[in-house]
């Protein structure tokens, strides 16, 4: 009966503590998110698109494009919205077999509107990116 016991026990704390990790790992991704989506804002378009996934593969004119893109959905967001004026964390949900994890940011817009968006996020290296 004790080992019985003993047994369920050690597997609950288990369970638990792989649970951390995965919520730690998530935690994690959506910090990363925050910080690439903070750069965005801040005017670092190179840092923004070095936080892609496949950032050490692609040619230099596509690295370009990608940064005169990300400059110019800022422009568009101060456009539309008054620009974007802070980037929050709204949830995570990480992916218990694979390195990836979706979390969702909400843009709080200067024009006093807000909307979720889902930044797809994968694990390379032990370093968070985007996909």
């Amino acid at each position: 009966m004790r080992k019985s016991f003993f047994i369920i026990a050690l597997a609950t704390a288990l369970m638990l503590i792989a649970g951390c990790g995965r919520s730690n790992r998530g935690e994690q991704a959506a910090r990363t998110a925050k910080l690439y989506y903070d750069a965005l804002l801040e005017g670092k378009y190179e840092e923004f698109v070095d936080g892609t996934y496949h950032r050490d593969s692609i040619r230099q004119q596509y690295r370009r494009e990608l940064i005169d893109n990300a400059r110019m959905f800022v422009g568009q967001q101060q456009e539309e919205h008054r620009g974007i004026r802070e980037v929050r964390v709204s949830d995570f949900k990480i992916d218990s077999i694979s390195s990836d994890c979706s979390v969702f940011l909400v843009f709080a817009y200067g024009d006093s509107t807000s909307e979720e968006v889902l930044v797809p996020m994968t694990e390379k290296d032990g370093i968070w990116l985007m996909k």
